[in-house]
């Protein structure tokens, strides 16, 4: 090769990269990173033609669920009355955030009642006794998928339940039901992916953990592990390991009871870790468990406060208050007062009064990305509602 060619071969123009907001893959990378906010992906999408292209995609929406399962939203809460069969959603977001109440219900005809088990990763879980069956309602697209009890479970002892999505599943979920005969607590896994229940898992309880006790509230997922209170004269933790199904009996703080107008439920602590909020008339105390570099558990207490003084309540408005729910990831309680009711926020302690009305039941609060609709275009309830008067 002669001097003038290498010369010229030096001289020839090198290929650049396109600029970073010109690749499909680097924008769509960017375009996932933003908040899981209802509104976030119709603002995306009206940016131009090409943004909305990549955000309406069906495979960007289920990264973009996936990417932000752990950190979701409150959309709003479901409710229901004790002998009604049908579940409402009541909103509590504000615009352009706020996904209409309409947008999210159901009615299971005219046999009632129903009870809520959990809520986790876009799905709702319910006990229809009198179909002695379990839903599992996806109330993004409707679906729902009702689940005989698998034999060996007397659910007059009363029953509860897990459902959630494992690993990167975005279409196939699993439910866990509990069960109690006496003193052997009896866990079973369903498989949507496999369509059938799994083998019966069983342990025994500690002696002193009374007859009546029964699961109180929704389960915490920490890491690979469901959590359940059972209530009684002493409170236990039921801790059902995910991927070694295994059943185990965890003691909880002491004289951590629900009697009279004391409540408890298990809690994500603010280390990520085991806590439990128990709250006795107004005051309120949340304990986190803590394993040592010798793996002893022992219990902490850490922040305490008075919920009749956090939410500014006369002595006629603070008698009584009940708890009603738990949203899981965002450590945000729902508190029942005369005054009406309350979102408490654990850890900032921040608080938004949800409704005036003192008389809803059963709350259920909704923790999910919503991806329906993304555009701004089209009918119905889609992204140019959620940016109506934004």
């Amino acid at each position: 090769m002669t001097s003038s060619h290498r010369r010229h071969r030096r001289l020839r123009p090198r290929p650049t990269s396109a600029p970073p907001l010109e690749d499909d893959d680097l924008l769509d990378e960017i375009l996932l990173r933003l908040s899981p906010d209802p509104s976030s992906l119709p603002r995306a999408s009206a940016v131009c033609d090409r943004w909305r292209r990549l955000v309406s995609d069906p495979g960007f929406a289920s990264r973009f669920r996936l990417r932000h399962r752990r950190s979701p939203p409150i959309l709003g809460c479901f409710i229901r009355d004790k002998q009604s069969p049908i579940v409402s959603f009541v909103p509590t977001m504000e615009a352009p955030n706020r996904v209409p109440a309409e947008r999210f219900s159901l009615q299971l005809g005219g046999r009632g009642p129903i009870t809520f088990l959990d809520c986790r990763h876009g799905l709702l879980l319910m006990f229809l006794p009198c179909w002695i069956k379990v839903l599992v309602w996806d109330p993004f697209t409707g679906d729902q998928h009702r689940l005989d009890i698998p034999p060996g479970f007397d659910t007059k002892q009363g029953i509860g339940g897990a459902v959630l999505r494992a690993g990167g599943a975005i279409h196939h979920f699993q439910v866990v039901l509990l069960g109690r005969e006496k003193q052997v607590i009896t866990a079973c896994v369903y498989s949507s992916e496999a369509g059938v229940w799994g083998i019966l898992i069983s342990t025994p309880l500690p002696n002193e953990v009374p007859v009546e006790s029964d699961f109180r509230g929704v389960p915490v997922l920490i890491g690979d592990s469901l959590h359940y209170l059972i209530t009684g004269v002493c409170s236990r933790i039921l801790e059902f390991d995910l991927n070694r199904r295994i059943l185990t009996v965890i003691a909880g703080p002491v004289d951590i009871l629900d009697v009279g107008s004391c409540q408890s439920t298990v809690m994500r602590a603010e280390d990520g870790g085991l806590g439990i909020l128990f709250k006795s008339d107004c005051n309120v105390q949340l304990w986190r468990r803590k394993i040592d570099c010798d793996g002893e558990a022992s219990w902490v207490l850490g922040r305490t406060f008075e919920l009749d003084k956090l939410l500014s309540l006369n002595s006629e408005e603070k008698e009584p208050t009940v708890m009603l729910g738990l949203a899981e990831y965002n450590n945000a309680v729902v508190v029942q007062t005369v005054a009406g009711h309350f979102m408490v926020q654990l850890v900032s302690l921040q608080f938004k009064k949800m409704s005036e009305t003192s008389s809803w039941h059963f709350h259920q609060p909704f923790e999910s990305v919503y991806t329906g609709e993304t555009s701004i275009g089209g009918g119905g309830h889609n992204g140019a509602e959620l940016l109506h008067n934004a």
